[in-house]
C-alpha cells in the first residue's frame, strides 16, 4: 500500500477514534470518519501486544495491509483497522472474511466488489 494512502499522523488516527463510526467482530474492529476527498481512503493499522510478538504483530499488518489494497474501496474515508489479539492466531482467509464482513457492514464496499463476488 501506498505510503500516501496510509494514515500515519496521531492526529489522524485521534480524529478517527473520536469522531468516527465503529464496526466489531471476533478478529477485527473498524472505525472509519469521512475525510472531505472524496478521491481516496487512507488506512491505519493498530496491532496490540496483546496479539503477540513483534514478527506476530508486523504479519498482521502487512495482511490487513494487503486485504485493504485488494478490496474494492470507495473513496473519501479515513479507516483504523483495529486488530484484536485472536487475530495474531487466525489464518489470512479468516482475517480477510471478518475484514470485507466489517466493510461490508460499514457501507464502504464500491459497487463493483459486490458484482464480483457475486459471479464467482
Amino acid at each position: 500500500m501506498q505510503k500516501d494512502l496510509r494514515l500515519r499522523k496521531s492526529r489522524d488516527f485521534s480524529n478517527v477514534h473520536s469522531q468516527g463510526a465503529s464496526w466489531a467482530n471476533d478478529l477485527l474492529v473498524l472505525r472509519v470518519v469521512s475525510n472531505g476527498t472524496g478521491d481516496r481512503s487512507r488506512f491505519g493499522f493498530s496491532v496490540g501486544k496483546r496479539t503477540g510478538n513483534a514478527v506476530v504483530r508486523n504479519k498482521t499488518k502487512r495482511r490487513l495491509r494487503e486485504i485493504m489494497r485488494t478490496s474494492h474501496i470507495q473513496g473519501g474515508w479515513d479507516v483504523v483497522v483495529i486488530a484484536r489479539a485472536k487475530s495474531g492466531s487466525s489464518s489470512y482467509k479468516q482475517i480477510e472474511k471478518s475484514a470485507i464482513s466489517l466493510l461490508g457492514r460499514a457501507n464502504l464496499l464500491s459497487q463493483i466488489s459486490g458484482a464480483e463476488s457475486k459471479s464467482e
